[in-house]
Formats: C-alpha cells, structure tokens, sequence
C-alpha cells in the first residue's frame, strides 16, 4: 500500500513525505497508541461510526486521552478528499503524545493492496501458531493498538511455512483469531466463529456478517472451538475489513473442505460489497461538507 494522503489533528492536511511524530512520543517509545483500519468505497469509509466506538473503547483501555469522533470524522474527510480515491484503506491513529504533551490524531489514506483480488479466487492457506488468550484484563484483549509486533512476526512465520496467514490456537486447542482477521467456518449451514469471551478482537466485519449471515440462510454458533473442528469444516473464509471475506483452502497443508472457496464465503462477501455499496450519503459520506 502506498500513502495518498496525511492529516494531522490542529494542522489538516501536511505534506505526507514530512515527518509529524515527535521521537519521544509514546506510541513510538512504548506502542502507547490506538488506531482503526477500514475500507473507503465510492468515497465513503463504511461502517465509520463503529470503527470510532471501537477506538474509543481501545483508547479508554490503554489509558489514552478521550477519543472525539467528531474530530476524527472531520480529519478523515480531509484526507480523503485530498486523496481523490474512491477506493482506499483509511487509517485513524490516536497517540499519547509526548510525556506530558497533548495526544495527535491522525488520518491516513492509503491505496488498496494489490494481491487481494487474486488471493480471494484461489483462497488463502492458513498455518496454526500457538496463540494467548486474551481474557485476563491486563493483556488488552480486544483493543486495536499500535502494539503488533508479535502479530506481523506471526504473518511472517505462517509465510515461511507456506501459508498466507495465521491463525491463533491457544495451549488447549481453541481457536482464536487471525493476527488481523476473525475466523469463520461452516458446517451445513451453520457457520461458527470464536467468541468474544475469549478476548478476540470485537471485528466490525465480524459483526457485520453476524447480521448479515441470517438473512443468507446461515445460523451463527459463536463460542470456544477445537482446531480440529475447524479442519474437519465444509469450508473456511476469515474476516476483516481491508481484506473483506477472504476463502480458506488450506490448513496447516490439508485442504479445508473441497479445496475451493465455499458458498457461504461467496454469499457473504457478495452481501458485504452490495452493503458498502448502498451506505447512507446523508449518514455516512464524510468527504466533503465535513
């Protein structure tokens, strides 16, 4: 991905090849920082208001400042506009700032990754890695910060094992999520996914295919999962909301079901699209009056 656009909170839109952190500031020095990831369609982030609850709620975790999502609205429909593209990945970023300073908000728009359209036909393999379950208050469970060492090192172990992604078991066998997807299969029409009391990422995504699965003829189990369930699934796909529903093919080297992506994939990626495409104008576009 390649960077569009930059706004800063107090200064708009900056020249994106100048430097705007401090050395000293937290989210550098100790990964003091929270930060959402969404997609833009047609000009508008989908799902917006949901992606500032939840930085919101990681900002009150990690002991940051109170998020204003009017302000972050106002910066995001700044960076878009300066961006002109229709098609992006829009970053929100809300820092500590320097010790004793004021926090910064930032805006990002980015260009979609290249590899997606090709990787959601073929269907991606996926590698198990040992994973922490995050239920105990003080690992941050469920909180979206600038803190992903261990999740890139995890992409970057599942790639050297052939896959394309990770996803996390803990030390009984549950399986609990990617290092930035949820995780989804089906048997039947029954489609199961981790449950958030397992300290998993609240996924807005996710959430958007727990409403949208019934309406497709799936019921949803949410809960604690055995990786061997997963393996024995009709099919597989994970969730989030850069790389949208994305098919699994494989696990750990052996196909999940026939080897393809599966309907319930399809079905829902279709749902995902046809409803970022019919967001709300009045609601939701941000790009211009705001």
């Amino acid at each position: 991905m390649s960077l569009l656009a930059l706004a800063v909170g107090g200064r708009g839109v900056v020249d994106a090849a100048q430097p705007v952190l401090h050395a000293d500031d937290e989210a550098l020095l100790r990964g003091r920082a929270a930060f959402e990831t969404l997609r833009v369609y047609g000009g508008r982030p989908f799902r917006l208001p949901e992606h500032l609850d939840r930085l919101r709620f990681s900002s009150e975790r990690i002991g940051l400042p109170p998020v204003e999502p009017t302000r972050f609205e106002s910066l995001a429909g700044e960076a878009l506009a300066a961006a002109s593209a229709p098609e992006a990945v829009l970053r929100l970023l809300w820092t500590a700032g320097r010790a004793g300073g004021k926090p910064m908000a930032l805006a990002l728009v980015s260009s979609l990754p290249t590899y997606l359209d090709e990787l959601r036909a073929r269907g991606a393999r996926l590698v198990s890695l040992l994973g922490l379950k995050s239920d105990a208050p003080w690992l941050l469970g469920g909180v979206k910060s600038t803190s992903y060492a261990v999740n890139m090192a995890a992409e970057a172990e599942a790639r050297r094992q052939g896959g394309d992604d990770a996803v996390f078991v803990d030390g009984d066998g549950v399986v609990l999520e990617g290092p930035v997807t949820n995780i989804w299969w089906r048997t039947g029409s029954t489609l199961f996914t981790p449950g958030l009391e397992l300290g998993i990422l609240a996924g807005v995504t996710r959430g958007f295919l727990l409403e949208a699965a019934p309406e497709r003829g799936f019921t949803v189990r949410e809960g604690a999962f055995s990786l061997a369930e997963l393996a024995a699934a009709e099919e597989a796909f994970t969730s989030s909301s850069v790389r949208e529903v994305l098919p699994v093919v494989a696990l750990d080297g052996r196909s999940v079901g026939d080897g393809r992506p599966g309907r319930a994939a399809l079905a829902l990626q279709a749902a995902l699209r046809a409803a970022a495409g019919s967001t709300d104008t009045d609601s939701e576009s941000i790009t211009s009056e705001r």
